[in-house]
């Protein structure tokens, strides 16, 4: 047991800071690229309610799997896997951080903390046990991954519109080959904590994995396509956005075509750089339009 890990460092592992951040990042993006006019403060309970609820999802997550997490290496050193922290406190914590960030998101609107509270529920309590079941639970895990471009987008519409559910889709679709790049690369890992995460009838990272992977990315297309038809991104944003598809696809593609690690982790840092730039480019063609 390494002892000289800090509390603060504990609760950055507990929390899974980086990764709550990126959701936190798309919840924020949404709603920069949804809001007719920006409100400062609306941003600010929107990072402090949404970081607050990702938090908790993954401190819970990591209670739910504490024992699995021993058995793989990029988990092992967790605080609940070693012992550094005590159940109770993770849970304490959980509790306090889902109350507070839901709460931040109803003075925000209903819709924001219903959606946060399905987030949670889904990520912690289906997501979670389901992933040492079936590989179905990546189709289930990707609900609430994508949920933060919803809520971003009901923030600044103040109800459920179309437009939220096609930002839904673009980070729902985006997780696929993104999350089974990743799987592919760590399949060792997964499979000693017994998590079937692969959607291929072996359960091993052969070329259905990188199939899939290409059949879900180019669900993204129509999602553009229906938005430029809709007007809620001018010809700018969707060219771009299709550009960005397209080499998207392309690694998916290749990793099909290919099946080795190194095409699966060319997938992986394409995903990585993908979603920011989609919306950045999105908000940068809602000034423009």
């Amino acid at each position: 047991m390494n002892s000289t890990y800090t509390w603060l460092e504990d609760l950055s592992m507990l929390f899974k800071v980086k990764l709550s951040l990126l959701v936190l990042f798309s919840a924020v993006m949404a709603y920069l690229i949804v809001a007719p006019t920006i409100s400062l403060v609306d941003l600010v309970i929107l990072c402090l309610g949404g970081f607050a609820v990702t938090a908790a999802s993954n401190t819970l997550n990591q209670v739910l799997e504490r024992d699995f997490d021993k058995l793989m290496k990029r988990t092992q050193n967790r605080p609940l896997a070693t012992g550094r922290m005590t159940v109770s406190n993770a849970v304490l914590i959980a509790g306090f951080l889902s109350l507070f960030g839901i709460t931040l998101l109803a003075f925000l609107n209903v819709w924001a903390s219903l959606l946060g509270m399905v987030s949670l529920i889904i990520y912690s309590f289906i997501y979670t046990p389901l992933k040492r079941t079936t590989p179905l639970s990546v189709w289930i895990g990707a609900i609430p991954g994508a949920l933060p471009m919803a809520i971003g987008a009901v923030v600044a519409q103040g109800e459920l519109t179309p437009l939220a559910f096609l930002l839904f889709g673009i980070q729902f679709f985006w997780q696929f080959p993104h999350f089974w790049a990743i799987a592919w690369l760590g399949h060792e890992d997964y499979s000693n904590a017994g998590f079937k995460m692969l959607p291929s009838k072996s359960g091993l990272p052969d070329e259905e994995v990188g199939y899939q992977s290409f059949v879900y990315s180019l669900f993204l297309i129509p999602v553009f396509a229906i938005m430029l038809y809709m007007g809620s991104i001018g010809i700018f944003g969707f060219i771009v956005s299709m550009l960005l598809t397209i080499g998207y696809i392309w690694y998916a593609w290749l990793m099909y075509k290919v099946n080795t690690a190194e095409a699966a982790k060319k997938l992986m840092f394409s995903s990585f750089a993908y979603l920011p730039f989609v919306l950045i480019f999105l908000f940068v063609d809602k000034l423009i339009m």
